[in-house]
């Protein structure tokens, strides 16, 4: 297991959670409106957890193509359709259920399959996108993201697979899927959404170079953190 180098990663303190939730809100809006200029669609990878509900909400307001929208997941928790517990439900009630994309570009991962199903009938939806526009992701208290652990298998090789199943997570529920980290790493931008002071030991360690699950996303472009409360180390 590897750490991203310190070089690559740029760290962006925000005075407080709204102020993240904005400049979150501002970057995503940002990034579709480049790659739509450029390539004609906007492939977004959602994280899940707490941290991006309020830059999600946020985001109903953009000014843009919602028809070229094309939304991913980096991971998700293996429990029934509209489970509360599902990343895929929070991001409904947040932002997709109030925007104009079409379900057919709204990429769920199906949990409700079980892990080893759903991971696999992810990678194959995985084939239609080379490189993501924008990955986002959270810091756990462990220094997981997306559902990639401590003690796991983070699929950092370059032979890993798109999409990996979990078991026995150290957080309920014990089934998930996650994408690997090399594939979350072919992504054009990567941005991580970190509030609260929980996250203070993860950061010093990922910023000392340890190697924990987050360091292991590593984008040729390296990686942006927006941080908040400000967290001088």
């Amino acid at each position: 297991m590897s750490a991203s180098p310190a070089s690559n990663v740029r760290w962006h303190d925000c005075a407080d959670a709204p102020t993240l939730a904005r400049r979150a809100c501002d970057w995503i809006a940002d990034a579709a409106a480049r790659a739509i200029a450029a390539r004609g669609r906007f492939d977004l990878v959602l994280a899940g957890g707490n941290t991006p509900r309020a830059a999600y909400e946020a985001l109903r307001a953009a000014q843009t193509d919602w028809a070229r929208w094309r939304i991913w997941f980096g991971d998700e928790r293996c429990a029934q359709v509209g489970d509360p517990q599902r990343n895929s439900v929070m991001a409904r009630a947040a932002l997709l259920d109030h925007v104009p994309i079409s379900l057919s570009n709204i990429h769920v991962i199906a949990g409700e399959r079980g892990a080893q199903a759903a991971a696999a009938a992810y990678a194959v939806d995985l084939n239609a996108i080379v490189e993501f526009d924008l990955v986002l992701l959270g810091l756990g208290e462990d220094g997981h993201t997306a559902s990639l652990f401590p003690g796991h298998d983070w699929g950092e090789g370059n032979d890993a697979p798109p999409a990996l199943p979990v078991f026995a997570a150290p957080k309920p529920p014990p089934q998930r899927v996650s994408l690997s980290a090399a594939r979350l790493s072919r992504a054009r931008e990567v941005l991580f959404l970190v509030e609260g002071q929980g996250k203070r030991d993860a950061l010093a360690r990922w910023r000392a170079g340890v190697a924990i699950p987050a360091a292991a996303i590593h984008p040729i472009n390296g990686v942006d953190v927006l941080v908040a409360p400000p967290m001088s180390l």
